[in-house]
């Protein structure tokens, strides 16, 4: 029997996504033994994921659902685009000045900002993001400000009305955020519980930077975040296509294209 203790479903259901996904494909009786569940347990447990639209169940096992809410598991995110995360992270680290109070969202881009702060202190940062909480609690010249509220497992984030509140009482220098999907000059995000936390943090800001890999642009979601007019500056990597840069154009977007260094890479083994 695996090591894992007996939780609610909503936490074990959360462990469960991010082994699938980790796995690739599993079978329910392989779940049952690592979670020390039933087998019936298992089955509803897979029933409301697949519910959620984030695993595919087939006879005897369960496979991930490459589906818009899956990719908000944070494990997913963290796999995927980390060289566009970087490159854009690496321009967005310009925009941030010692003795500003900076706002981070739950997002993985933004996450590849908090890694790089370290030489630019001092700074207060505020995030409700648990990795960005953990990463950041030891730097000293940081002053860290948590934002409370429910505790997602699946994002790794505090969100609810709590946390709206706690966003709302603050007024910081530049916000950066990320989201699922943007397009027609719409950023979107499929979840409604996370867009209220997003809106509250845009509100607060005095300056909002959106931070966006190219696979997101000319995409939508379930949910309208907000006009890309609401941000004063779109950074994107350097895989975003000429159609999608042309719609920024079209909508008066200010944008910026980050260099991911891979053109360069290919310049020099075209002349080697």
């Amino acid at each position: 029997m695996s090591n894992v203790p007996q939780r609610g479903p909503a936490p074990r259901q959360a462990s469960i996504a991010e082994y699938v996904l980790a796995q690739g494909e599993v079978s329910a009786a392989e779940l049952a033994e690592r979670f020390d569940v039933s087998l019936m347990t298992i089955h509803r447990d897979l029933d409301e994921l697949e519910r959620q639209g984030i695993v595919r169940k087939f006879r005897g096992g369960v496979t991930a659902q490459p589906s818009g809410v899956f990719e908000s598991n944070v494990s997913y995110r963290l796999k995927t685009m980390r060289a566009e995360k970087a490159a854009v992270a690496e321009r967005a680290l310009k925009l941030i000045e010692p003795g500003m109070a900076v706002m981070l969202d739950d997002s993985t881009s933004t996450l590849e900002i908090a890694r790089r702060l370290r030489s630019i202190t001092p700074l207060t940062v505020v995030t409700n993001f648990l990795e960005a909480i953990n990463l950041l609690s030891q730097e000293r010249g940081i002053h860290l400000m948590g934002l409370g509220g429910d505790f997602d497992p699946l994002h790794s984030s505090f969100l609810g009305v709590s946390c709206v509140e706690a966003v709302q009482s603050l007024q910081v220098d530049i916000c950066f955020t990320s989201t699922s999907a943007a397009s027609g000059g719409f950023a979107y995000h499929q979840e409604q519980h996370i867009i209220s936390v997003k809106r509250a943090m845009l509100d607060s800001a005095s300056r909002n930077v959106l931070l966006l890999d190219h696979s997101k642009l000319g995409r939508v979601a379930l949910h309208r975040l907000a006009p890309l007019s609401r941000f004063d500056l779109l950074l994107v990597d350097d895989g975003a296509s000429p159609q999608a840069l042309r719609e920024l154009d079209e909508h008066k977007v200010p944008y910026e294209v980050c260099s991911t260094g891979r053109d360069s890479e290919a310049e020099d083994r075209d002349d080697g």
